[in-house]
């Protein structure tokens, strides 16, 4: 990226600084893109902002007109139902050619649009595996120009991988599929370690053989994505007439595809529902 455009867009600002603010501010810092002197958080808390400036050495601060008269990029990390407030209050004070991007789960852009004036916003959905570097963030682009678009998505690959859908009403899509998917793959892993202590194996034995198959299993999908795809992977694993096929039929006998599909579909009409309200 050129240097021009990382002087442009060099101070973010975080507003709302819990969990999800942490996990990109850690990941920016680690990756090298900013520095703790160009990151300042905003929280209503206290404590928090203490541990994120003693944490990581960035900057702090109670006031929210504050933080965005001087960030070029501004992320929202606020709880939906704040937002009203946090908009009124910083509505009208953002600098010239910054941005806002918002991590706020069910705030449409438009809505955004309406209450914040004229300054660009970038939507985004990302999930919790950005805490451990491991992430992936829907973007729908509203308004921000293809520079400060690229410049954003720098920010958010420090925490994972980035898609960017063209149609906002896609990332209810995306919240369907990755906002929620990791408690989807939570669910499998903790049936699995409760059917594995059924059958007599430890708490700690079962615990490490999900877990550790998980994380071996998302790795080998991930590096064969070129080639193979996870229905291949699934086949090769599945001998005829083994202890996998055996496994593999009783889902299929019990509509484990529909299954899947009917509750992403519900996830992703819940998500409708949730930005039809703002």
């Amino acid at each position: 990226m050129a240097d021009f455009l990382g002087d442009r867009m060099k101070n973010i600002g975080f507003i709302g600084a819990g969990n999800m603010a942490e996990a990109f501010i850690k990941g920016i810092l680690k990756s090298g893109v900013r520095t703790p002197g160009q990151i300042t958080a905003a929280d209503i808390r206290d404590d928090r902002l203490q541990y994120l400036q003693s944490q990581y050495g960035i900057h702090t601060t109670a006031d929210n007109g504050k933080l965005v008269s001087e960030s070029d990029i501004t992320f929202l990390s606020v709880k939906p139902q704040i937002m009203p407030q946090v908009a009124a209050g910083i509505s009208g004070k953002f600098r010239k050619k910054s941005v806002v991007v918002t991590i706020a789960a069910g705030i449409t852009s438009g809505y955004l649009a309406e209450k914040l004036g004229d300054v660009p916003i970038i939507r985004t959905m990302p999930n919790t595996p950005a805490m451990v570097g491991e992430g992936v963030t829907g973007i729908y682009n509203r308004s921000a120009d293809t520079a400060v678009l690229t410049d954003v998505r720098e920010l958010l690959d420090a925490v994972g991988k980035t898609v960017v859908v063209e149609d906002e009403s896609l990332l209810d899509v995306v919240t369907a599929v990755s906002g929620s998917g990791p408690a989807y793959f939570f669910l499998l892993m903790e049936e699995m370690t409760a059917a594995a202590k059924t059958l007599g194996l430890s708490d700690e034995t079962a615990v490490t053989l999900v877990c550790q198959t998980a994380l071996g299993a998302a790795k080998l999908a991930s590096l064969s994505l070129k080639d193979e795809t996870p229905a291949d992977l699934r086949r090769k694993v599945t001998s005829p007439g083994g202890t996998t096929e055996a496994a593999i039929s009783h889902f299929q006998k019990n509509n484990f595809g529909e299954i899947v599909r009917e509750a992403i579909r519900r996830a992703r009409d819940r998500g409708k529902e949730l930005s039809s309200q703002t």
